[in-house]
C-alpha cells in the first residue's frame, strides 16, 4: 500500500482536479483495462488515489506510482476557458 503525505495529496488534487481527462498506460491485475483507455477524474481521495470514471463504463481508482497513466494533451483546469486575445494584447 502506498501512503502519501498531506502535501503530496494536495499536489495531486491540484494536478488532477475533477474533470481532468487521463489516458491509461498500464494497470496490473485488472482485466478489461487496456492501454490507451481514457477516463475522467472524479476525485482524489485522502490516500492520494484518483477515482476515475472510465470510458468503458467502469469506475476504478488509479494509484500514482503504481499504475501508469498520463494527462491528456491540452488539459487545463476544467473550469478554465481559453481567453480571447484582445487587440491590445496583440500589440505587446
Amino acid at each position: 500500500m502506498v501512503i502519501y503525505s498531506r502535501e503530496k495529496v494536495a499536489r495531486l488534487r491540484e494536478q488532477y482536479p475533477a474533470g481532468t481527462r487521463i489516458c491509461l498506460d498500464s494497470m496490473d491485475g485488472e482485466a478489461g483495462m487496456p492501454q490507451g483507455l481514457e477516463g475522467t477524474v472524479q476525485y482524489v481521495d485522502d490516500a492520494g488515489q484518483l477515482g476515475v470514471k472510465w470510458d468503458n463504463g467502469r469506475s476504478l481508482s488509479l494509484i500514482p506510482g503504481v499504475d501508469s497513466f498520463h494527462k491528456k494533451e491540452g488539459q487545463g483546469h476544467p473550469e478554465e476557458k481559453p481567453r480571447k486575445k484582445r487587440e491590445s494584447d496583440l500589440q505587446r
